[in-house]
């Protein structure tokens, strides 16, 4: 074979790249533009109605036997209703279920029903959108996959299992004839009392981008049009989760650099990775409701972030304005005020006068038409893009998949991942398979306490929806250990410790979501800890198992057990994993992707400020959590060597670290590179997470790890609410190792 010239190679390399490239960018022209032509066609052949019907969403209720929130049981449709707002009202989505979760066979007949009356009977022939709450897999089918809910995802700190997630969570949703689910939640988990912190991926901006990136990429995919894929939707846009008291749906007061820096780039993220929907948020921002504001909802998110999908409200919004918010003095002004801000589809959800009163205001010139015809485009688009017009539903007997094995021991594995093994006195765990082991508290033989909110019913909380052969805790150990070596008290006052070798205390929280979650303090109810100290006092080991969906205060009984386990709802295979996780099948390898407190009324986040430090006594040392945000333990030991900072072409940092699995057992690691920015013209944090990566390593194995950022990674909004880097010192820490460069 002739030698090529390196030179000519690399120019014919080149030249096929950039040939490759034109043919990709030439492509998605084309794509779009018949997507155009397509969308543009349809709309000129539309009536207002029409497309007012478009921009109404509904839930299923309406079109059901029996009032909202009382269906008839089964359920069961209303022809009436169905003609009322399919055919005479022209509606174009519908959301939800009737109180709890269907078959997969009962959604296939919801689905032929109302693409049948769409394409049959509707003047427009336009196929129905419908969207469902698929929160921590399809959660409102019966016997889906079930993996951990957000936060208990994000202390896996693990990417590929974030993107499997969202794999099978599209899958088994388009099995359920649902293109479009109302997830990822991205707004940042800050606020440690807030009922829905578990729904987030966390308190760090970085590795809650990084979640909710590859969870939104494994929905979907390149293509949404696949059969297997679905819309995923951003939510809740913006500034949700941080309200002045941790309630649900309260007023936030955030400053805008503060929103720039912290509330914004998740979305923004989001947006990059290519989300076809967003949801907005529910409350009010600066003394505005987000719904009624066209600097948030048109001119940040469309014209700054470059947002061009389709924003939907979130349920009853628009009503609120009225009700709650008092900033219209009528469902009519409501809507127009919400329209004109920049809402594309209203989330009504129970009556159909929305499609009426629309009308009326674009009749009366309140609502301009190239403001519809912007909201139905966008509406239309999606639809098309998703492949709704060529087949609008997909039977489940196409998705063999659904439910299989293979998806079960991907929502185990990540359920063990996001176990975190908080405390381990003395190596207390892993347990023998020999001990005598007694089970207590209120969380240990409760499907509904692993799963939380989201699961068959709103609330979660109905036994009567959960999936069948699921093994609450004490049953995985039974499975584990054998019935024999377990004894199972439902009331501890009367357990009997005396052949206990070791007692297993389950305590956290029962299943809750949204405004019915709130509370009034952070502290553990007393009668959970009443039975752990009691407990303690019987001189028997006590391993603390903890379920729970937000940090409740456990200071009082930390030191009185031996070891501690904490999960975040980890789902319908949680029982399992703790299981492996306590007997040793399974090494631990969660982090906190929070702050857990010490104490109610200290609620610091792990990127605090130097200020906060301060203490009454003027030492340096107010930070003082129940555990760190990055903690966790292992039943191996990993050893930091050798961390080296440099600067390299094209303002890029290289960090390299020597990682050695220093223990007897295999585990992984996750490798997290923190850091501070020494001076700045606005007061840094101590230390930001700027770079994360998992890895496994057996005993003795030494792994170089090595992380490349950009220096506008390091960047920060400054004092004209600008993102600005400034020169200067900066400190690379990994694990207790710290460097210090000038950049």
């Amino acid at each position: 074979m002739r030698k090529i010239n390196k030179y000519v190679l690399l120019l014919l390399i080149s030249g096929a790249f950039l040939f490759s490239s034109f043919q990709n960018e030439r492509e998605i022209n084309v794509k779009n533009n018949d997507m155009d032509q397509f969308v543009e066609a349809l709309m000129s052949k539309m009536t207002l109605k029409d497309k007012v019907g478009e921009m109404t969403q509904l839930a299923i209720d309406v079109l059901s036997v029996g009032a909202p929130y009382n269906l008839k049981e089964p359920h069961e449709f209303d022809k009436k209703k169905l003609e009322n707002v399919l055919v005479e009202n022209r509606v174009g989505s519908i959301l939800n279920v009737g109180g709890h979760a269907y078959s997969k066979e009962y959604w296939e007949e919801i689905h032929s029903t109302i693409q049948d009356y769409a394409k049959n009977k509707k003047d427009s022939g336009i196929p129905i959108l419908y969207g469902i709450d698929a929160i921590h897999g399809t959660n409102y089918t019966l016997e889906a996959t079930l993996f951990p809910q957000q936060l208990g995802q994000a202390s896996t700190w693990n990417l590929e299992l974030a993107e499997t997630c969202g794999e099978v969570t599209a899958y088994e949703t388009r099995a359920s004839g649902i293109p479009w689910s109302f997830s990822p939640v991205l707004d940042i988990g800050r606020d440690a009392r807030w009922p829905r912190l578990w729904e987030t991926y966390g308190e760090d901006v970085f590795l809650a981008s990084e979640m909710g990136k590859r969870f939104i990429f494994g929905m979907e995919g390149n293509d949404v049009s696949d059969k297997t894929k679905v819309a995923s939707c951003m939510k809740h846009f913006l500034g949700y989760s941080v309200t002045l008291r941790g309630k649900d749906r309260g007023p936030a007061w955030i400053p805008d650099r503060q929103l720039q820096e912290y509330f914004i780039p998740t979305f923004k993220a989001a947006i990059d990775q290519g989300a076809k929907t967003i949801m907005i948020c529910s409350g009010e921002l600066n003394g505005i409701p987000v719904h009624a504001d066209k600097r948030i909802l048109t001119d940040l998110l469309r014209k700054d972030l470059g947002f061009n999908g389709l924003a939907v409200t979130d349920w009853e919004d628009i009503g609120y304005l009225v009700s709650r918010h008092r900033v219209a003095k009528d469902f009519k002004e409501a809507i127009g005020i919400s329209i004109n801000a920049g809402i594309d589809m209203a989330m009504v959800p129970m009556d159909v006068s929305f499609v009426k009163l629309l009308m009326e205001l674009v009749e009366e010139g309140v609502v301009s038409m190239d403001r519809i015809d912007e909201a139905v485009k966008r509406i239309l688009t999606l639809k098309k893009e998703l492949g709704l017009f060529d087949e609008p539903f997909h039977s489940y007997k196409e998705f063999p998949d659904f439910a299989s094995e293979k998806h079960r021991k991907a929502a185990l594995q990540t359920a063990e991942e996001s176990i975190i093994l908080a405390k381990n006195e003395n190596n207390m765990l892993p347990l023998h398979r020999k001990k005598k082991v007694l089970v207590v508290g209120p969380s240990s033989n409760s499907l509904n306490v692993l799963n939380g909110g989201w699961t068959g019913t709103w609330q979660g909380d109905n036994e009567k929806y959960n999936t069948p052969g699921k093994a609450t805790i004490l049953q995985a150990i039974e499975n584990k250990i054998g019935k024999a070596n377990v004894t199972y008290q439902k009331d501890w006052k009367t357990a009997n410790t005396t052949d206990a070798d070791v007692i297993i205390a389950c305590i956290g929280e029962q299943p809750y979501t949204e405004k019915p979650g709130d509370i009034d303090d952070l502290d553990l109810e007393a009668a959970q800890v009443k039975m752990v100290n009691a407990l303690a006092k019987t001189g028997k080991p006590v391993v603390l198992v903890v379920v729970e969906g937000r940090p409740r205060i456990i200071r009082e009984i930390v030191d009185k057990v031996a070891a501690i386990l904490v999960a975040f709802l980890p789902g319908n295979e949680g029982g399992e994993a703790f299981a492996n996780v306590l007997f040793g099948d399974v090494n631990p390898s969660a982090k906190f992707p929070i702050t857990y407190p010490k104490f109610s009324n200290d609620l610091l986040t792990y990127d605090h400020k130097g200020t906060d430090l301060v203490r009454r006594d003027f030492t340096m040392n107010g930070f003082d959590p129940q555990f760190e945000f990055g903690f966790g333990l292992s039943y191996t030991t990993f050893t930091y060597k050798n961390l080296n900072v440099t600067a390299i072409e094209k303002d890029r940092i290289k960090a390299t670290v020597d990682v050695t699995n220093s223990g007897a057992r295999k585990g992984k690691e996750v490798v997290q590179l923190y850091v501070t920015d020494e001076v700045a013209s606005i007061t840094p944090s101590v230390k930001r997470l700027r770079a994360f990566d998992k890895i496994e390593l057996d005993p003795g194995e030494t792994k170089q790890v090595t992380f490349t950022i950009h220096k506008k990674n390091l960047s920060f909004v400054g004092q004209d609410n600008k993102w600005v880097f400034e020169p200067g010192d900066f400190t690379f820490q990994i694990d207790g190792l710290k460097e210090k460069i000038s950049l």
